[in-house]
């Protein structure tokens, strides 16, 4: 067993008994996405399953403990966050998988503190990310013919395609969206103009 296997299967085990079942399914099946997507637009896969696999590896803690963790990446806390501490996660669980794992590759961390807003100014491995836990097999808007028109498209198209996707949902459901997420979507569109 190489370095990196041992890594993966130590997170793996803190990620089943740190979460309930259904989401360590979920980090499974976002970490195979996000090797996927990786795959494709030539990213490093093995950061992307690394990173999809812990990603939401602090889903399950308390508010407290989330604002304790996030505030350590010394980032402001939004109002959002602050109203929604579960919405901390990422940022929680980029803090834990450095001091905790020792991962101190940039690139992860960037990708597992901003997956759940995006931001402008990700690298692709924060991008990928992002897209592979919205759009992993078991969410429902998924289908083959989904993933075929995602992935025929160019990468910054698929991430603007999927962030976009996900702020209607959102504003169908009358959440409020994060003014970082509405920054990314511009960022993505000015790209692909």
């Amino acid at each position: 067993m190489n370095k990196n296997d041992k890594l993966l299967e130590e997170i793996s085990e803190y990620v089943k008994k740190s979460v309930s079942i259904s989401r360590f399914e979920h980090s499974l099946r976002t970490a195979q996405m996000c090797k996927k997507i990786c795959l494709l637009y030539g990213i490093d896969e093995e950061k992307g399953y690394l990173a999809g696999l812990a990603h939401d590896m602090c889903k399950k803690m308390d508010d407290k403990s989330l604002i304790e963790l996030a505030k350590k990446d010394e980032n402001p806390i939004s109002e959002i966050e602050l109203n929604k501490p579960a919405l901390l996660h990422g940022r929680a669980a980029a803090v834990k998988i450095q001091s905790d794992f020792k991962i101190t590759d940039p690139e992860i961390i960037q990708a597992i503190a901003n997956h759940t807003f995006g931001s402008p100014g990700l690298c692709d491995l924060a991008k990928a990310l992002y897209a592979a836990d919205k759009i992993e097999p078991g969410r429902e808007q998924v289908s083959k013919e989904y993933y075929q028109r995602l992935f025929s498209m160019t990468f910054d198209k698929m991430i603007y395609t999927v962030a976009l996707e996900s702020v209607q949902y959102l504003t169908k459901k009358g959440k409020e969206i994060n003014s970082i997420t509405m920054s990314f979507l511009e960022e993505l569109k000015n790209k692909i103009k």
